[in-house]
């Protein structure tokens, strides 16, 4: 990582704003709910469920992100961002009443995620 990276990323933490934040979560939720319905294992209850789920997940990402430096990008980041996403996508079950996944919808789950952040450019989920 070179020195303009580093200076895009501070500028970036920097320049958070209320309403990049709602993007992004929208943005998780549409991608979540997309990848549920081409899922097996992988059940959403209820709009609230759904977004909580979105604020849930983009919350464990950032963490993961800030203490690991791993970016949980199914297919951005390698085998390291695939397996990070899956075991999120996992974890979120526990948190989020009226989301349900198996430990197969998730790593399918983080597939299909992959796919989707390949196809839409910008900030989707897990990026």
């Amino acid at each position: 990582m070179d020195n303009n990276d580093r200076n895009r990323n501070r500028d970036r933490d920097n320049n958070f704003s209320i309403g990049e934040m709602l993007l992004r979560i929208l943005i998780t939720a549409i991608v979540v709910a997309i990848a549920a319905y081409f899922t097996p294992g992988f059940t959403i209850d209820g709009i609230w469920s759904l977004l909580l789920a979105a604020v849930v997940i983009g919350v464990l990402d950032y963490l993961v992100q800030r203490f690991t430096g791993i970016d949980a990008s199914p297919f951005g980041r390698g085998i390291a961002g695939f397996l990070v996403a899956a075991i999120i996508l996992y974890v979120t079950k526990f948190i989020v009443p009226g989301f349900g996944i198996s430990v197969w919808g998730a790593i399918i789950g983080a597939l299909v995620i992959g796919i989707i952040d390949a196809i839409i450019p910008g900030k989707g989920a897990m990026q």
